[in-house]
């Protein structure tokens, strides 16, 4: 969760992004890091649950993650989610909760449908740090 974090950090402070980060790792080794890129690519679909999804898939030549973690700072989203089945992910570690748009446990848990492919998950890692973040970027745009 550290390594997300600090794509987080990386993406709020270089690119003005809200800071969400992820790594995806296979075999104890990460193999995608990514942090949210909306504003950068002027697209809502760069989260960057999405980035690191795709990054990883170039990484290893599939599309198919098996194999694979993800580390996210922020509970996924229904896109993030639904992206994360389709690609295989094994596990989803998460930070934040997001009472507003989290797909696993705080809005809907869409994970506990029958899918063609279920990952196990787990929130609260980190959870002060990663909330902290996202609140701190927050009250600074609304002092501006």
């Amino acid at each position: 969760m550290k390594a997300a974090i600090k794509q987080a950090i990386l993406g709020a402070t270089k690119y003005d992004e809200v800071p969400i980060g992820a790594v995806i790792v296979k075999d104890g080794k990460i193999i995608a890091r990514a942090h949210n890129m909306k504003e950068e690519k002027k697209c809502a679909n760069y989260h960057a649950e999405m980035v690191a999804i795709e990054k990883a898939c170039k990484k290893i030549g599939d599309w198919r993650l098996i194999g694979c973690d993800i580390y996210v700072t922020l509970e996924p989203c229904p896109m993030c989610v639904g992206a994360l089945i389709n690609a295989r992910i094994d596990n989803i570690y998460f930070g934040a909760f997001d009472e507003k748009a989290g797909a696993l446990k705080s809005r809907c848990e869409l994970m506990e449908q029958k899918f063609n492919h279920y990952a196990s998950y787990e929130g609260g890692i980190m959870q002060d740090k990663c909330a902290k973040l996202l609140s701190d970027y927050f009250k600074a745009k609304r002092g501006k």
